[in-house]
Parts: C-alpha cells; sequence; structure tokens
C-alpha cells in the first residue's frame, strides 16, 4: 500500500452536499465514519434539495429513522423506519425536483443503486453510504473506501483521525472548515502526517449553496461531467500535498 496518499474521514452521507462530495472527489481514500453517534441535526439520514429554477426553494428530504440505543447510538446502528416507503417517497421527490432536466437520465444508474439498497436494508449507513459512493462512481472518482470500524483506533476525536489515517497508509488528511475548528495537530505531527484544509471556491455558479444543498442539484443542473470537469479544475489548482 503506497503511503503518498490524500485522505478524508467523513460520516456517510444521504446524497451528500456538494462540497462534501468535492473533499472527497478530491482524497484517494474515503474513511467511512460510521462507528461514531449519530447526530439527528447532521447530514447522515437526511439531504437538502434546491429547485433547478431557484437555488432558494429547498426542502428536506429525510429518512426517519429508529435510534435502538438512544443519543448513545453509533451510525452503523441506527435503523431506517419502513425503508419501502420511503424508497417510494425518495423517487417520487427527487424526480419531482429534478426530473425535468436535460441530465436526469444520468442519475438513473446512482438513483437506481439507492433504491435497491433501501429494497434490501434498514441500516442508515448503508444507505448514506451507497449513495454517496454512486455519486462518486458517476463523476469517475478513482479512490477507494474503507470503514472506521473495520480497525481499532483511539477514541479522541483527533487522535482517532490520525490512526485512521494512519490505517489506510495516507500521508495527509484532508479535513473541512468544521473540522478546522476541533483539529489538534499534534497526534498527526508524531506520526508523520500532514493536515490540509479543503475549501469550495466562489464565482462559478456550481458552488452557491454548496455547503447546504445536495450535489444533486449541481449534477442536474450542469450535468455529470460538467461538474467533474469543474471538480478537476479546482483540485488542479488547490493540490492537497502528498
Amino acid at each position: 500500500m503506497s503511503g503518498q496518499r490524500v485522505c478524508a474521514i467523513h460520516q456517510p452521507n444521504f446524497f451528500p452536499r456538494l462540497s462534501t462530495l468535492a473533499k472527497l472527489f478530491a482524497s484517494d481514500v474515503w474513511v467511512v465514519l460510521d462507528d461514531v453517534q449519530f447526530a439527528r441535526r447532521d447530514y447522515q439520514h437526511r439531504c437538502r434539495l434546491a429547485a433547478l429554477a431557484d437555488v432558494d426553494h429547498q426542502q428536506w428530504l429525510t429518512l426517519p429513522v429508529h435510534l435502538p440505543y438512544g443519543r448513545a447510538t453509533t451510525i452503523r446502528d441506527v435503523r431506517v423506519i419502513d425503508p419501502g416507503r420511503n424508497r417510494r417517497r425518495v423517487a417520487r421527490l427527487l424526480q419531482h425536483y429534478y426530473g425535468r432536466s436535460p441530465h436526469w437520465p444520468a442519475l438513473q444508474e446512482p438513483l437506481r443503486k439507492v433504491l435497491e439498497v433501501l429494497d434490501s436494508t434498514d441500516r442508515l449507513a448503508d444507505i448514506s453510504e451507497v449513495s454517496t459512493r454512486a455519486l462518486l462512481d458517476l463523476l469517475g472518482w478513482p479512490g477507494s473506501l474503507r470503514r472506521s470500524s473495520q480497525f481499532s483506533v483511539r477514541h479522541e476525536k483527533s487522535e482517532r483521525l490520525a490512526d485512521l489515517t494512519c490505517a489506510v497508509g495516507a500521508t495527509t488528511y484532508l479535513h473541512g472548515t468544521g473540522g478546522a475548528k476541533y483539529l489538534n495537530p499534534w497526534p498527526f505531527t508524531a506520526h508523520g502526517l500532514r493536515t490540509e484544509l479543503f475549501t469550495t471556491p466562489e464565482g462559478h455558479p456550481m458552488w452557491r449553496a454548496a455547503r447546504r444543498i445536495t450535489a444533486m442539484r449541481a449534477l442536474t443542473a450542469m450535468g455529470p461531467i460538467a461538474v467533474a470537469d469543474e471538480l478537476q479544475r479546482h483540485l488542479s489548482l488547490n493540490p492537497p500535498r502528498r
């Protein structure tokens, strides 16, 4: 396993925001953070849809969930309530918001994968992970995926992230602006690792509301090829150190 790799460590998000998808696209390895506490106000079980004609016209698409262990429930233990009913609602709402786009046919394969997993499991982590991986595949992401629950690591936030970065053979941990607020660099320095901040650019209309709304909006407004080209352009101008 090469040591010159960039990893991003992020919870599985349901049809993730463009800012999250872009960070994962910029990495070589996505460590799916599935063994941390579920947060109802986060994006693990929901996404914010925005209309093609008006990005400010928004609506939550939420998967109702059951927490078997109450507030202490980890993401991998969360269960979706009535997946079959939610399958129909997901298909209906996405069709309503994005079905008129000329790029809608290109989104049928990712959507099919998500609807299939809703048919086969009630595990939120699996459903959200598939929704993210399907969009990364659509963009031609060549990276790999590992799950944090596969590894034995320390529990303090920064120590956990540093240990996971080491475990997947990466040299750089790519984090967003949220992580910058609490990240302690010392556990990374002790391992000989780098930390690097990933930010989304301004100016291009694709990035408007990129930290709030699902990437499905950009993919249907511009098409997967144009989105992938813009992600590659941003990455070429801001390559993470390896």
